[in-house]
């Protein structure tokens, strides 16, 4: 699992106008490549009187699912340049459909490339990006005697923390860095005296920032 990966929060999208054309930027976090294809459908068929649908999606850790289309543009005008759009912002698992209304003017090879860019860009605004982070589960089991320490070492650490179990004994539920993860556990051991019981959990992303 990647330490961290940029895509977007949400579907959205975003109107621009250029020489009299609309170009309408959609975007979509995706999964799968399943997702990525019902997607665009969806969109084809919202915008089914359209000039044009041109899309392009990107999916996986390593980038290994690469799809786009020109959809009746001249070939490498605009399938191509909003791929390189996601690729150059470093998106991950995100669908983008750039529709066309036509609006009477030419635009050339050059101005579409420009359009479709601009469209892409648009796209991805309006689903506001956001970087995912991949953080550890790490369960802390302590008596109550310790509770008021290791919570105000946690709170000055700045370390995430998710929900406590009240039992018997109480169960911290933080959230370090899966790379700090091991380094969180000793400090906890240390900070504790050894009279803590840790196990580590899932690792899970949260959106940096919040």
């Amino acid at each position: 699992m990647l330490d961290r990966y940029k895509t977007v929060r949400q579907a959205g999208s975003k109107e621009i106008v250029i020489k009299k054309s609309r170009f309408i930027g959609h975007v979509m976090p995706v999964a799968t490549e399943e997702e990525a294809i019902a997607f665009i459908e969806d969109i084809k068929k919202k915008h089914w009187n359209a000039t044009h649908n041109c899309s392009a999606y990107m999916i996986g850790e390593r980038d290994e699912i690469q799809k786009q289309s020109d959809d009746g543009e001249p070939s490498g005008t605009a399938g191509k340049p909003i791929l390189e759009v996601i690729r150059s912002q470093g998106r991950k698992n995100i669908a983008i459909v750039v529709t066309r209304y036509f609006g009477g003017i030419m635009l050339g090879a050059g101005g579409l490339i420009r359009a479709y860019t601009d469209g892409a860009v648009a796209a991805i605004e309006s689903g506001d990006p956001i970087t995912r982070v991949l953080h550890r589960e790490v369960f802390v089991e302590l008596d109550y005697t310790w509770l008021g320490k290791v919570e105000n070492e946690l709170r000055n650490r700045g370390v995430r923390m998710g929900e406590t179990g009240f039992a018997d004994t109480v169960t911290l539920t933080c959230l370090p860095l899966d790379g700090e993860a091991e380094s969180f556990i000793a400090w906890m051991v240390d900070l504790t005296q050894g009279q803590s019981l840790i196990t580590e959990g899932e690792r899970l992303y949260f959106i940096e920032g919040e």
